[in-house]
């Protein structure tokens, strides 16, 4: 299509979660709760893992890089989200809309591998305890840390920079409440068969790598398991990996839902529920998985509670 004979888009209106105003009000306040628990919680357990020796340990180091990611996340979508509930029109200019649709992509796709990345920590933790700390070094865990970043960075570039090659002409309104690339593909006037054909081939990737990743380490954990023979080992075991099983489930379950499935689903809006699970639910959900079910995390945080006292 000839961009010349169309006056182009210079900002966009998000459609938000809900056309009802009378639902604006409480969702702003329920949003905004979330994000203050999101926020207090990651940056809490930054602080915490930072502050408490005994929680130096690479299992933590990529707790503490999830988040970071998952504050980062919240951050980027929910503040003008709640902009947007109190105001008269949803707003967002060109681009401010392609910024966040950058971080957020890189976001997600940090996720998705650091995720993998702990999977395979607790591989190594339970499988081969006695080479833990020969395999798991700082500089491994460092580099393993650095490439999840750097491979998310090459990857929302690369959705990025095919997105920046569209035209958008006559329709602006985004039928989501952030810019994200599904909705940005419903109300483009140029070809998106390359941008489609490539989020498949990227998606599929960035999904089921870290997933088959995630499932053989499983695997394998749980066969090690069997095999303790006392209740009480088998239990520590588990103990240490039913938060990261609760997480990932929550997260890839939505992200399936949301990009592996025909386009027509989330242009109809029907995505947006899977989209609150993994950008805001999920970011909000993990400090409080990965710390009311971690003794290690819950010591330390009374260690700390307790020296502030006595200082």
């Amino acid at each position: 299509m000839d961009p010349g004979n169309h006056s182009m888009v210079t900002e966009f209106i998000l459609a938000g979660l809900t056309e009802q105003p009378e639902l604006q009000l409480p969702l702003f306040f329920l949003f905004l709760g979330i994000y203050m628990v999101s926020a207090v919680g990651n940056l809490g357990m930054i602080i915490l893992i930072g502050l408490s020796t005994n929680l130096h340990t690479p299992m933590y180091y990529f707790l503490s890089s999830l988040s970071f990611i998952d504050f980062c996340q919240s951050t980027i979508i929910i503040p003008k989200m709640l902009v947007n509930f109190v105001a008269e029109k949803n707003i967002i200019s060109y681009p401010e809309c392609m910024t966040q649709l950058y971080f957020f992509v890189i976001l997600a796709i940090a996720e998705c591998h650091m995720l993998a990345a702990m999977a395979y920590d607790r591989y190594v933790a339970i499988c081969k305890p006695l080479l833990y700390n020969v395999i798991m070094t700082p500089q491994i865990c460092f580099w393993l840390s650095a490439g999840v970043f750097i491979w998310s960075i090459i990857g929302s570039t690369i959705h990025t920079g095919l997105i920046l090659r569209l035209y958008f002409c006559k329709m602006n309104v985004i039928n989501h409440y952030f810019c994200d690339l599904l909705p940005l593909f419903g109300i483009s006037c140029s070809s998106i068969h390359i941008n489609e054909l490539l989020l498949l081939i990227l998606s599929a990737f960035n999904i089921m790598f870290p997933s088959l990743t995630i499932l053989a380490s499983y695997i394998f954990i749980i066969s090690s398991i069997l095999r303790i023979r006392s209740t009480e080992g088998r239990s520590k075991a588990f103990s240490t990996c039913s938060s990261h099983i609760l997480g990932v489930a929550i997260f890839f379950g939505s992200l399936i839902f949301m990009y592996l499935q025909p386009s027509s689903v989330n242009s109809s809006g029907q995505g947006k529920a899977s989209s609150v699970l993994y950008t805001i639910i999920v970011p909000m959900l993990n400090p409080l998985i990965y710390s009311l079910r971690n003794k290690d995390v819950i010591v330390a945080l009374k260690k700390i509670l307790q020296f502030r006292k006595r200082s």
